[in-house]
């Protein structure tokens, strides 16, 4: 079987893998919408009133994304590969043509099928929740590959949170961990002027990806302080991914 044929047999199985797990599908696409209701009401309440939702409903874009791309690919590929190595998976995995980085490369095009949907479903609800002026030119198509990339560089990261966790209860309380912090770092809900000057938001991927997505959806986007732009973030944040995918290829066990 050719390589395409092995990525195309393992993707088909793990989606269907996933569409069995009826609670996962649920809060998959529940959580971001619950999180839109709960900040969308929040922005709508306070739109010139100082504090962390003092900016305009097209500024948190990115974060409403954000929730979904980073997330859901920690969770779910870290969860999978400890589910795999529970039940000594890679061990059975390592006698088939399939390599480590094609078994993620599939799991990756998964959670891509299943973010993209939910970003969809996520600027429908921005805009009819919290009434964001979402500013549509040429370059809003670059809200895709920010996507594709930001799916893959956290499905790579999931991966190695996977591959060092010892079990699944771990996975998850690893990636909150790590998530949590992340999400509010990088210049998603939180605006840079509320943080202190030391913190070194530049080490966070997912602020790439708020830069970018923000720079192409909202007119009133703030200056780049690195001068990179739309196109510069996406390359940065496609260098992160490659990154990320080849260290998450590696981590990832042989045998259990």
């Amino acid at each position: 079987m050719s390589r395409a044929g092995r990525i195309r047999s393992e993707t088909v199985a793990a989606s269907r893998a996933f569409l069995r797990r009826r609670t996962a599908v649920f809060f998959t696409f529940f959580f971001p919408v619950i999180i839109i209701l709960i900040f969308g009401a929040l922005v709508q309440t306070q739109p010139t009133g100082g504090g962390v939702f003092a900016e305009p409903a097209a500024y948190y874009v990115p974060g409403y994304l954000a929730v979904v791309v980073l997330f859901t690919p920690l969770s779910r590929v870290g969860s999978e590969v400890a589910r795999h190595r529970e039940g000594a998976r890679f061990e059975k995995l390592a006698t088939t043509p399939l390599s480590r980085a094609e078994w993620l490369f599939a799991q990756t095009l998964v959670n891509v099928g299943i973010i993209g949907l939910a970003a969809v479903l996520i600027f429908g609800l921005v805009v009819g929740v919290t009434g964001a002026d979402i500013a549509v030119s040429a370059a809003t198509v670059l809200v895709v590959p920010f996507v594709l990339l930001g799916v893959a560089l956290f499905c790579g990261f999931g991966a190695v949170i996977g591959s060092l966790a010892d079990s699944q209860d771990g996975v998850i309380a690893a990636s909150n961990g790590i998530a949590l912090p992340l999400l509010f770092l990088s210049e998603t809900f939180v605006s840079p002027g509320l943080l202190p000057e030391w913190l070194p938001l530049w080490l966070s991927p997912l602020t790439y990806f708020a830069r970018g997505v923000r720079a192409v959806t909202y007119a009133g986007a703030p200056p780049d302080p690195f001068g990179l732009g739309p196109v510069g973030n996406l390359a940065a944040l496609g260098v992160l991914a490659v990154a990320f995918f080849a260290v998450g290829s590696v981590a990832l066990p042989r045998t259990d």
